[in-house]
């Protein structure tokens, strides 16, 4: 008997009430392991599977607007949900603790790391994590490429891309924007080379019947109006004009929290194609500009940030805490602080957008249950990232293979590791987290031994 034909099954709870959806979205916050992927995978089991909140058809939906925002997409989604089902507290419950849990966690690890980072066994267990971390960014090169370069005039644009960055170190937003250029230009020219849509497809599968149905009509809130549109808009510019301006004016204008506050408001607008299209970005200025924190702690950074439940992007928060330590913002007997207080500033400025997005566009997309697809420069945009990814991922294997430059030797062993690591990820398709606690267990041992 299937599960549309299982009478105990086949009918949702008649109203979720504020406090479960909580509990859930708390759940939500400590098991969302697997990057945007595994975290899109949880929402649909619990939600539409199991507890059937919303119906697979008005879930992917809500799913393809949220790909085609820049910022972390399970996250928005996460958000989406919780404001369709109760209003704009729901969306902000939903989408804080999409974060906060993870925020908390990486506030504590990126203390111990920069505390006791050089002890022989943190030192030995982030020795066999560097090269897993440069398998892993390979890795999503070729899981992002596979999906999006999809003919020949976007592995043309993935290619100028990697050597715009790699070769002519052009800033991340430009090729962006000449990304989006190219992408409306081949969408008038060979419009059949840049469709698309963000592939998840049309629903499949019914689950038998959603509080969220297929043809439930948009609640009250949900229905689109100018005027809400206006409040919202308004209140999202207040909310990043207060707390910047307050940094401004007590602390000025040049100082690390403010122009962290103004750097992750600009990655913010800059993350499509994931955490990793911005994660150069973020290097460009973190590293080479502001000089918040150095090249292998950046790696180091995104081995936190893959092991942390949580979207990927909360790497910024390492980046962060790091930069807001190693300033010493507030003094030398005050260092956590300012690495907390720096992580927070950077966390709210990162993914403030991303409830605008939603709490302002979920109304227009509930006008319509349409399919939304991805649009020509976006499309362009996405085959850019691949280019830009596997920059990243030379970039990482250059500092992890010769840490001390090209002059220094070879180090053979995480070489070893790197590849060991790609051929799990690659070759066998092992989680993240296992090959990152193998890696880095092998790394301890290696380190011990060599010493």
């Amino acid at each position: 008997m299937s599960r549309r034909d299982t009478p105990q099954e086949s009918t949702p709870s008649a109203t979720v009430s504020f406090r479960e959806a909580f509990a859930f979205w708390l759940k939500l916050g400590f098991i969302s392991f697997g990057g945007p992927a595994g975290q899109i995978a949880i929402m649909h089991q619990e939600l539409v599977e199991n507890r059937r909140w919303i119906s697979e058809r008005r879930f992917l939906h809500a799913l393809n607007y949220c790909m085609v925002l820049p910022g972390p997409e399970a996250q928005q989604l996460a958000t989406y949900i919780g404001w369709l089902m109760h209003r704009t507290w729901g969306g902000i419950v939903a989408g804080s603790l999409f974060v906060l849990p993870s925020l908390l966690i990486l506030i504590g690890l990126s203390w111990i790391y920069v505390a006791f980072g050089n002890v022989p066994l943190v030192a030995g267990l982030f020795y066999g994590i560097k090269p897993a971390v440069t398998a892993i960014v390979l890795q999503a090169a070729h899981r992002i490429g596979s999906r999006a370069l999809r003919n020949n005039w976007l592995w043309g644009i993935a290619a100028a891309s990697f050597i715009a960055i790699f070769a002519l170190d052009m800033p991340f937003p430009a090729i962006v924007a000449a990304a989006a250029l190219l992408g409306v230009a081949g969408g008038r020219i060979a419009p059949q080379h840049f469709g698309g849509s963000c592939g998840h497809g049309q629903a499949g599968k019914s689950y038998g019947p959603a509080l969220i149905d297929d043809d439930t009509p948009p609640p009250p809130h949900a229905r689109f109006r100018w005027s809400r549109l206006a409040r919202v808009a308004l209140g999202g510019a207040a909310l990043w004009a207060v707390p910047i301006g307050l940094l401004a004016a007590t602390r000025g204008w040049a100082d690390t929290l403010t122009q962290m506050g103004w750097f992750f408001t600009k990655a913010a607008l800059l993350t499509f194609g994931g955490a990793y299209a911005v994660l150069p970005y973020v290097y460009q200025g973190g590293v080479e500009h502001y000089g918040w924190l150095s090249a292998t702690q950046m790696i180091d950074g995104l081995a936190l940030g893959e092991t942390t439940p949580g979207p990927l992007i909360m790497v910024v928060a390492f980046v962060g805490f790091v930069g807001g330590y190693l300033k010493a913002l507030f003094g030398p007997d005050a260092l956590f602080l300012a690495g907390a207080a720096a992580a927070m500033v950077v966390t709210w400025f990162t993914f403030l957008p991303s409830f605008v997005f939603i709490l302002a566009g979920g109304p227009l997309v509930e006008s319509t249950h349409g399919d939304l697809k991805f649009t020509a420069p976006l499309t362009a945009i996405t085959a850019a990232v691949v280019g830009v990814i596997l920059n990243l991922a030379l970039f990482f294997g250059y500092h992890v293979l010769w840490p001390q430059g090209f002059a220094g030797p070879f180090d053979a062993v995480s070489a070893l590791i790197a590849v060991a690591a790609a051929v799990a990820l690659l070759r066998y398709k092992r989680g993240v987290i296992p090959v990152i606690a193998a890696c880095a267990v092998v790394g301890w041992i290696a380190r011990s031994l060599l010493n």
